[in-house]
């Protein structure tokens, strides 16, 4: 599977009105030509480095085979010049000349459940309320802040965002409201609805397994304030008090082939496919759900971390999504809190933007007390089931609850210190991490492996990811020496500074649009598109390992104190989101059940215990003062 760490946007959908169109071609258009193209890497560079990304993690007799595969691809006038050439020629024609291919092959064209393979979960701090008032009130004031961000990304107020003084491509945020994954056969699809005609002014709110449309916006187009959304809230919640309705949202877990079918035969009828066109054209969807379990403290994190990415199962709160809505916050009874999103249109960081945002907002005071108008009552969305859906239902939870039962997922503080560590030594937290995690890998495995941490490429138009390879041969020199009693401390040391320098090194090279990954997908998508054979390059064994990410990484950091989580790309890895704090880290750890040779709570305890003899290691063998 190409790693879930990337994916990018659908067209929006509808023709623009004349003065949208004129609206968007103020500043956010103005923005976003300024902003370079994403260059095509110089194919001797991406091939070398290659042959160093593939050093750690295969045998030397591999490597040899390998190496003269490279020198066949690499000659003048060969095969790898000729794909070279045509991916110059289409980076010349297109705006961005990864990301519709990306967008297909990453998420579209992937056939796996989103649940778990694809979508990330975010768990937010645990809120104080006990009971369905603080619950209510809370998500009233979510939708207000979410709202309130709607504006900004509506006037195009959004502070543009920077990356080492360079600004970003703000794209994203224009994908995340108001749009929705749509299951095809083969290949699914993304529609946005934000720049139609009439953009939509309404949301999803499901509670009990039962879905309503809650328009937000009073008749004279003002969001309404937490007070009257708090009262639409109740009226929802006393409308589906029963929970004997057939869990329609279960169909969005299924295999996407199979939901595909089940969609085709769920919108053949009319009432049905108004409802499924009410939920997707929806700016977003809140899931009010039933309390979690009750378990102890050290165990909850790790439980609301599942209830993000999966709802539980069929017999908790699965049944309360639409897996497909690429927006969904998500607040249960007993104040654990969260969102899901599904992620072909943004990747983490605008999500989290977003999430910072609202969480601020919610802690504002309230100021004025909302005088009552009378407002329409919230329209349930209706569904009739045959038998046949009936049937695609129970097909789902049984595949569903599998996936559930098989999903292993830790999430922990790290207390012993957080990102100003790692600084004070004049290196970088996501490097100090990363090698904490290779050193935490090897320990347990003996061995390094290909690992996949996301770069972002918003530097450039339209950019999503590459990906930054953390497995190094820096990284397994000082990996092998850490624990090699026959090694001085301060050389151990020097090779650890040396890992970070290199990993740092790799993410400025990712960062700029020259890492290998996506070029030398863009080179094996154009050998298919010009229908020439698959050249040997790419069906080699070693491109397969290198392809198979054990470790699937990434760094999310927030203002708020919260982590993402995200399932592993692989049946035999790990999925590690982590977020650093100035004092503390969030980590979310994430393996397969299946697989024996993986156990996230393991992993967990290896990270921890890497990352205490690195701090100590650095403080015992202080840099010399030169």
């Amino acid at each position: 599977m190409l790693a879930w760490a990337a994916r990018t946007m659908a067209r929006p959908s509808g023709m623009l009105k004349p003065v949208a169109l004129r609206k968007l071609t103020g500043r956010y258009l103005a923005h976003q030509q300024e902003l370079p193209a994403l260059p095509v890497p110089p194919l001797q560079q991406t091939l070398d480095h290659y042959l160093l990304a593939l050093q750690p993690i295969i045998s030397e007799e591999e490597l040899s085979h390998t190496r003269a595969l490279v020198e066949e691809f690499r000659k003048p006038g060969g095969v790898g010049e000729r794909l070279q050439k045509g991916l110059e020629r289409r980076a010349r024609k297109q705006e961005n000349w990864l990301s519709d291919w990306w967008l297909k092959t990453a998420y579209l064209e992937y056939r796996l459940p989103v649940v778990v393979h694809s979508s990330p979960g975010v768990v937010l701090p645990k809120q104080d309320f006990q009971d369905r008032q603080g619950q209510l009130r809370f998500a009233a004031k979510l939708i207000e802040g979410a709202l309130d961000f709607k504006t900004m990304i509506d006037n195009e107020t959004l502070p543009v965002e920077y990356l080492g003084g360079k600004p970003l491509c703000m794209n994203q945020y224009y994908q995340i409201l108001s749009s929705c994954r749509i299951p095809g056969p083969k290949r699914d699809s993304v529609v946005n609805y934000a720049r139609g005609k009439k953009p939509p002014t309404h949301i999803t709110v499901v509670h009990n397994f039962q879905f309503f449309e809650l328009d937000v916006y009073a008749s004279d187009g003002t969001p309404l304030t937490t007070d009257q959304i708090f009262i639409q809230l109740e009226k929802i919640w006393n409308t589906s008090l029963q929970t004997n309705k057939e869990p329609i949202g279960i169909l969005t877990t299924n295999h996407r082939n199979s939901w595909a079918h089940a969609y085709n035969n769920l919108i053949k009828d009319k009432t049905n496919k108004e409802s499924v066109r009410s939920i997707e054209k929806s700016i977003f969807t809140v899931c009010l759900d039933a309390p979690i379990p009750r378990v102890s403290d050290d165990i909850y994190r790790s439980r609301v971390a599942a209830q993000m990415l999966h709802g539980g199962g069929s017999r908790w709160n699965s049944g309360n999504r639409w897996f497909d809505k690429t927006l969904q916050f998500i607040v249960a009874e007993d104040g654990s809190c969260g969102l899901v999103y599904e992620h072909a249109p943004a990747e983490g960081p605008p999500i989290v933007a977003l999430l910072d945002h609202v969480v601020e907002y919610t802690k504002k005071p309230e100021l004025v007390r909302t005088p009552m108008v009378p407002l329409p009552m919230p329209k349930k969305l209706r569904f009739n089931i045959t038998p046949e859906i009936k049937d695609d239902i129970e097909k789902a939870k049984r595949n569903l609850n599998i996936m559930v039962q098989d999903l292993d997922i830790t999430a922990v503080v790290f207390h012993h210190f957080g990102k100003n560590f790692p600084k004070s030594q004049k290196i970088s937290p996501d490097a100090f991490i990363q090698i904490a995690l290779q050193l935490a890998y090897y320990r347990m495995y003996k061995e390094a492996c290909a690992t996949y941490e996301s770069a972002s490429l918003r530097m450039f138009r339209l950019g999503r990811t590459d990906t930054i390879r953390s497995a190094s041969v820096d990284s397994l020199k000082f990996t092998k020496a850490m624990d090699d009693t026959g090694k001085p401390d301060p050389e151990k040391a020097e090779l650890l500074r040396r890992a970070t320098q290199a990993h740092r090194a790799y993410t400025d090279m990712a960062i700029t649009g020259n890492a290998i990954d996506r070029h030398l997908l863009g080179l094996k998508l154009q050998a298919i598109q010009d229908l020439v054979s698959m050249p040997e390059l790419f069906m080699d064994t070693a491109y397969a390992v290198a392809m198979h990410f054990n470790l699937s990484t990434s760094q999310v950091p927030a203002k708020t104190d919260c982590v993402m989580c995200f399932g592993p790309v692989v049946p035999d890895g790990y999925g590690v989101c982590y977020n650093p704090m100035a004092d503390h880290i969030n980590f979310a750890i994430s393996a397969f059940n299946s697989c024996a040779e993986t156990n996230a709570a393991r992993m967990a305890h290896y990270l921890q215990k890497a990352l205490l003899d690195m701090r100590q290691l650095l403080q015992e063998n202080p840099k010399s003062k030169l």
